[in-house]
């Protein structure tokens, strides 16, 4: 089956002056077996060293424009942003819009992941991108929208990991890629920090699923490190300026807070 062409992206911020991107293929690790190469995208700040590294989790739409857009306004913020594909062995060149059928595919690829494999696939890229920061031994943050979020909750319990933003992360409440116990099980193990922004009127994350991950975070081992926004108003995908539910002043707000949190966590 072909992938259909990605749709035109209206109104998507343009590219940061003092920022450069590019495509790079992140190799297996040495020691890895089953590995394959990961095609990513790579944004950092032009003028200067990057203060720290943040992986980029994409929705099921693959590393299209917009979630390259993400990773260029994070190195304008003077991060090294790499933006990594989830599906690297069923579609590694992904790159989708926004209409349904777009959807269906993206879903289609979502089905056929597994923890274990997404987890190596990031330590993989998280590896690769701390050695080329000016202290590979520090942490990274990592951001995650969609099925990229809940995936993100996921990349949280490994140590590399120092902070994370999952975006609407649907099904981590009741479901983890390939089958299991739900990802919400795994916040406990979690070293970092942890943020979780949820739209009050996202029909793809319902209030149950919502005061399931409030609960988790108020029994975790030290629950001040971890925190749950609820966005009022906001529906599934509110940050992403391609999708219908976006929400400008929501995003804004939630964008900013991101950054705070970041450059907290991360020491930048």
């Amino acid at each position: 089956m072909t992938d259909p062409a990605p749709a035109a992206f209206h109104g998507l911020p343009q590219p940061p002056a003092g920022v450069s991107g590019q495509w790079q293929l992140v190799p297996p690790l040495p020691a890895s077996s089953d590995a394959v190469s990961l095609r990513c995208w790579l944004a950092l700040p032009s003028d200067r060293q990057p203060r720290a590294g943040v992986l980029v989790l994409p929705e099921v739409f693959g590393v299209n424009a917009w979630v390259r857009s993400v990773a260029d306004r994070l190195a304008a913020a003077g991060y090294a942003a790499l933006v990594m594909p989830l599906f690297s062995r069923t579609a590694p060149e992904l790159e989708l819009g926004y209409d349904e059928a777009s959807l269906q595919l993206g879903r289609s690829h979502k089905e056929r992941t597994e923890a274990a494999t997404l987890l190596a696939d990031i330590e993989q890229a998280a590896a690769w991108l701390s050695a080329r920061l000016p202290d590979p031994a520090a942490g990274l943050g990592c951001v995650g929208f969609c099925f990229g979020g809940h995936v993100a909750m996921l990349a949280a319990t490994l140590p590399r990991i120092a902070a994370t933003c999952d975006f609407y992360g649907a099904g981590v409440a009741t479901g983890r890629p390939g089958g299991g116990a739900p990802t919400l099980t795994e916040l406990p193990r979690i070293p970092g920090r942890l943020l979780c922004f949820c739209g009050d009127v996202d029909p793809l994350i319902p209030e149950a699923d919502v005061e399931a991950i409030a609960a988790a975070i108020a029994a975790a081992p030290d629950p001040a490190r971890h925190r749950l926004i609820r966005v009022p108003d906001a529906g599934h995908g509110f940050l992403c300026e391609a999708r219908s539910d976006h929400h400008p002043e929501a995003a804004a707000e939630a964008w900013r807070t991101m950054l705070d949190f970041l450059a907290a966590a991360l020491n930048s």
